[in-house]
């Protein structure tokens, strides 16, 4: 499995947050596919319900999203710990970036994007890449339905 693109959980939060200015560029860099670890889209989960207080329908619509664009997604296994630990160690990264850099060179990806790592750092094959550090932001799509009146 291989692709040049994979996402770290902010790009996903990212594409269905409301009034964000972020959003466009989000789903812009989705809609072109790439790949995501299970770990991603369970931390997406957790983000999603615990700060957008999204319901579980949205979650779950957004997740069936998420992996019609990012399919296959890289499954986490001990070789995938083993790298992460490697990584962590000598980047000095928490063991969850570290995962998400491992399978994103096991994905066999050129290109992670994530905001919470160092812009332009490289790890292996991978060249970390943070889409939002331009000043340059275009106005979302809103691809997340609007909240129901209350």
């Amino acid at each position: 499995m291989s692709g040049e693109f994979f996402f770290d959980t902010t790009v996903l939060i990212y594409a269905v947050a409301r009034n964000d200015p972020r959003a466009a560029t989000a789903e812009d860099l989705l809609a072109k596919g790439g790949t995501v670890s299970i770990q991603v889209l369970n931390e997406f989960v957790a983000v999603a319900r615990r700060k957008l207080r999204m319901p579980w329908e949205e979650v779950v619509e957004g997740l069936a999203a998420i992996r019609v664009l990012c399919a296959p997604s890289v499954a986490i296994t001990i070789d995938t710990h083993d790298a992460a630990l490697r990584i962590a160690q000598r980047y000095g990264f928490h063991i969850y970036d570290s995962l998400i850099v491992a399978a994103a060179i096991e994905a066999g990806c050129t290109t992670l994007y994530s905001e919470d790592l160092q812009h332009g750092q490289t790890i292996g094959p991978v060249t970390i890449r943070n889409p939002f550090r331009s000043g340059k932001v275009r106005r979302p799509l809103n691809l997340r339905k609007p909240a129901p009146p209350q």
